[in-house]
């Protein structure tokens, strides 16, 4: 006589899919890219409220942020790939980062770019590397997306000026920040 079998098992002994690491890289991308928005949105709020003069910048980089997001969101949808985990968390974070660095005055928000940009773009270069045999759609998307964040951390740069103990205390924090939710987003 044959085994009974229940319908429910070859769902128990289906293999858990595990995103590949092109998909883990896009999804952590789109997270980053929602907490940079966050972060702007927040600096252009107070930089508005206060009269701060760099607002016009911050609506530019803003802009380019909001184009780098439905970039790796199309990508994401066309794949049938949901965001990451780690998507309001970089939100939430973004925003308060956003919020205290513009308190702090235009440094704290240049110190801010500066520092996220310059972990980002040693990401986005990791994962050019790695995606440029591997995935070609991916590869273009991430490498759509670094001539503005350059171009972010350069102009940050300019107008940070020479350091200081705060443009110091806000690029370690900030920087720390945004390595710890990439690091999460990508487990």
């Amino acid at each position: 006589m044959p085994a009974m079998t229940h319908s429910l098992d070859p769902a128990l002994h289906a293999p858990i899919a595990t995103p590949s690491l092109a998909m883990r890289y896009l999804r952590v991308d789109h997270a980053g890219e929602f907490g940079a928005i966050q972060i702007y949105r927040a600096q252009i709020l107070i930089g508005r409220w206060l009269g701060h003069a760099h607002v016009a910048l911050l609506e530019d980089f803003l802009a380019h942020e909001r184009r780098h997001l439905a970039t790796f969101a199309e990508v994401l949808a066309a794949r049938g790939v949901r965001r990451c985990r780690s998507f309001l968390l970089c939100g939430v974070g973004g925003y308060a980062l956003g919020l205290i660095t513009a308190l702090l005055g235009e440094r704290a928000v240049m110190a801010c770019t500066r520092a996220v940009e310059t972990v980002v773009n040693r990401h986005l270069q990791e994962q050019l590397v790695h995606l440029a045999d591997t995935d070609p759609q991916a590869h273009a998307a991430v490498a759509s997306i670094v001539r503005d964040e350059l171009g972010h951390r350069d102009l940050a740069a300019e107008r940070v000026g020479a350091d200081s103990a705060l443009t110091r205390a806000v690029e370690a924090v900030v920087a720390m920040s945004t390595e710890s939710v990439i690091w999460l987003g990508l487990r």
